[in-house]
């Protein structure tokens, strides 16, 4: 099938990569033209494992390419995909769904014959509505099936996750939809991929309530790690103990700095919104996001308890920037207000990461920025790993002593354990255990 792509963001690079990879011919649509040259270059603006490989596959075996026009490529399609961004609308937190407007107004004038209009990004309930409106508005006679896929892909698994998905959620009523979507998704079929179809308004709810879920299972295990160092509980061996519990299961039960990402605390804000515009409360989540948010702004305090409450004039180092491993985004990174608290304390920083420097020399600019973790914390006070990289699970924890100014760490992550870390002789911390 033809498939046009709009927008090359993570979602719509890594969608458009993979569905090629199935076979399809998909052209890949964005407004940013150094970023349409760039991809045609082979140069990716994500860091994402495994995909500069399965782009390049796919261009030289002429099932991939990039454009600026979004004419062609739609009316020529079998489905359109809208994968923009839906960034948190400045001032109230409501997603901000102009680029995805846009789009659809831009999609009606170029379709011709029977097309399957399908929205990609994370959108509010309702919004298939909006863009069917829209798009009839401007191309009356146009033969149209608006449907909501929501993507399910985790940051530095996503080709996976796409590949071999738990579920495959399609929204929408109409038959013909029902079919265009089903034959795009076939060659999954030997995996066995559950495809889920249901009404457009309830996959847009699913795709919310499922991180926002999520979420509240982060800032739950949090809040219990905080009471763990208050009673002396060990807070992995809690999540171990609860997680063997099938009804509650062992994923993001993992005590850390707070959840951050280009999801998460965009989508549970959202879905407050969401609620609030129809009557509707929502405290759990309400108190999800009001949660992490101040537990990211905590973690600097929890630095300066281990230096006894001062941070003037020392060096902090910190290893990890990016909001998890295997990527480089730094969108709402715990490391931010990590960082910028930090320095309101008067300490000196210095950091690494093995992929999101760049991006990282955005948001944090009056920082140093090491070639290493062995150059980050030479004649550092302490040293924070915030993101657990797989190159901080397993450092030279002697070398570390050794050039030092002194052997604290601050693991944000529980990397290392607390009575190993005693008999090396640092003073250890960590999150929701006994300090060594």
């Amino acid at each position: 099938m033809r498939i046009a792509m709009i927008g090359t963001g993570y979602v719509g690079l890594v969608s458009g990569a993979c569905f090629a990879d199935f076979g399809h011919q998909v052209t890949c649509v964005d407004k940013n033209a150094d970023k349409i040259a760039a991809l045609r270059r082979g140069e990716i603006p994500i860091f994402e494992p495994g995909l500069e490989a399965l782009v390049a596959t796919n261009v030289a075996a002429s099932r991939l390419d990039f454009t600026t026009d979004l004419a062609a490529p739609v009316a020529e399609a079998d489905a359109v995909f809208i994968a923009v961004g839906t960034p948190s609308r400045r001032g109230d937190g409501h997603a901000d769904l102009s680029y995805v407007y846009a789009a659809a107004r831009e999609i009606a004038a170029a379709i011709r014959g029977f097309t399957v209009v399908v929205t990609k990004s994370t959108v509010p309930v309702g919004t298939g509505d909006e863009v069917e409106r829209l798009i009839f508005e401007a191309n009356p006679s146009a033969d149209v099936v608006v449907a909501s896929n929501p993507e399910f892909l985790r940051e530095g698994a996503a080709i996976r996750d796409f590949k071999f998905p738990d579920r495959i959620v399609i929204g929408t009523s109409d038959e013909r939809g029902r079919k265009a979507l089903g034959d795009i998704y076939r060659p999954l079929s030997l995996n066995q991929a559950p495809l889920m179809f249901t009404a457009r308004r309830t996959a847009e709810l699913i795709k919310y309530a499922a991180n926002a879920f999520l979420a509240t299972k982060i800032t739950f295990i949090n809040e219990i790690a905080d009471l763990s160092e208050k009673v002396g509980a060990d807070i992995q061996e809690v999540a171990r103990g609860i997680g063997l519990d099938n009804r509650i299961g062992t994923k993001f039960l993992h005590a850390g700095p707070g959840y951050g990402g280009s999801c998460f605390p965009k989508d549970t804000r959202a879905l407050v919104k969401i609620a609030e515009d129809h009557d509707a409360q929502l405290r759990i989540v309400e108190s999800v996001v009001t949660v992490n948010d101040n537990r990211k702004r905590a973690m600097a305090r929890k630095v300066a308890q281990a230096l006894d409450g001062n941070l003037r004039n020392k060096t902090i180092a910190v290893l990890g920037l990016a909001f998890k491993p295997d990527t480089d985004d730094m969108r709402e990174a715990p490391s931010i207000p990590l960082i910028t608290g930090l320095c309101d304390m008067g300490a000196k920083v210095r950091a690494f990461d093995p992929a999101s420097m760049t991006e990282a020399r955005r948001e944090l600019p009056d920082i140093d920025y090491c070639d290493d973790a062995y150059a980050c914390a030479e004649g550092a006070d302490a040293l924070v790993i915030v993101t657990e990289w797989v190159q901080f699970r397993a450092l030279d924890l002697p070398r570390l002593k050794r050039i030092m100014k002194q052997p604290v760490m601050i693991d944000l992550r529980n990397v290392y354990r607390p009575a190993e870390m005693a008999d090396l002789g640092f003073a250890y911390s960590s999150i929701g255990r006994d300090r060594a």
